[in-house]
């Protein structure tokens, strides 16, 4: 399907490895020029000479997700380089502390700042770029921990904000044609990941947690994260707006952690 992303113009935090470098290669592949924001200029870098190969535009801006001023300094950066912006991907999270027995009551504060917080921010850093391009859309980047509850509590209850927020701001946005939805990913693998190191330091937890918990046999891919996303942002899906799209290959449990 041609997802009709030829012109268009996205910004993405996080964008620089993982989830959002496979964003972000997924919207060059079709058509679409790109921003990566993220704290590291050699990841970046890298990253850029990674999406050379697709002919489209490339543009990076340094700035950590969670220093909101910078952050909206980086969306200007991206825009006025790229020459305006219609789509935008809020990928940056982690999580700070663990769960409740285990963290601080700041832990809940930090860890909602970089999820929830920084995809507000993000958003509202955008708009007035947005409002320019007569519309857009927004896709936040949550997690099926948000749905079901898992340990590491701080998370999980971070990115059921973050789906929230994404079907809030769709309400409040559409009058301007900005469509918002959230994607929640299930366990991916990838080089660097969680998971890998998962793999590496305990391949027999992996591989328990694999056979128990994924019908396919396998975990996902990032790159099944990315063409979802791309879908989302792109005009085949107008009429999607205020959804939570999981992609988890019917994964069962979120975690392989047991809460104590």
């Amino acid at each position: 399907m041609d997802l009709d992303l030829d012109g268009a113009r996205a910004v993405i935090t996080g964008g620089s490895k993982g989830l959002g470098l496979a964003i972000a290669r997924s919207l060059a592949r079709e058509g679409a020029a790109v921003g990566l924001i993220a704290r590291s200029t050699q990841a970046l870098d890298q990253a850029a000479d990674s999406l050379g190969g697709h002919g489209r535009p490339v543009t990076t801006a340094t700035a950590d997700a969670t220093d909101f001023t910078a952050l909206r300094h980086a969306v200007d950066q991206v825009a006025e380089r790229l020459g305006g912006l219609d789509r935008v991907v809020a990928n940056v999270g982690g999580t700070v502390g663990g769960n409740l027995l285990a963290s601080d009551p700041q832990d809940f504060t930090e860890t909602f700042v970089l999820n929830a917080g920084h995809a507000a921010a993000l958003v509202k850093a955008a708009v007035p770029h947005l409002r320019v391009a007569g519309g857009g859309a927004v896709v936040l980047v949550a997690s099926i921990t948000g749905m079901r509850p898992a340990p590491r509590t701080t998370y999980a209850v971070a990115k059921a904000a973050e789906i929230h927020l994404a079907a809030t701001l769709a309400q409040e946005l559409a009058p301007l044609s900005i469509r918002v939805n959230a994607v929640s990913p299930g366990s991916i693998l990838f080089e660097g990941g969680n998971w890998a190191n998962l793999q590496r330091d305990d391949p027999e937890a992996f591989e328990r947690f694999v056979r128990d918990q994924f019908p396919f046999g396998r975990l996902g891919r990032a790159e099944e994260v990315g063409d979802v996303v791309a879908f989302l942002l792109s005009d085949r899906a107008s009429w999607v707006t205020g959804a939570n799209v999981v992609v988890d290959g019917g994964q069962g449990r979120p975690s392989h952690r047991r809460f104590d």
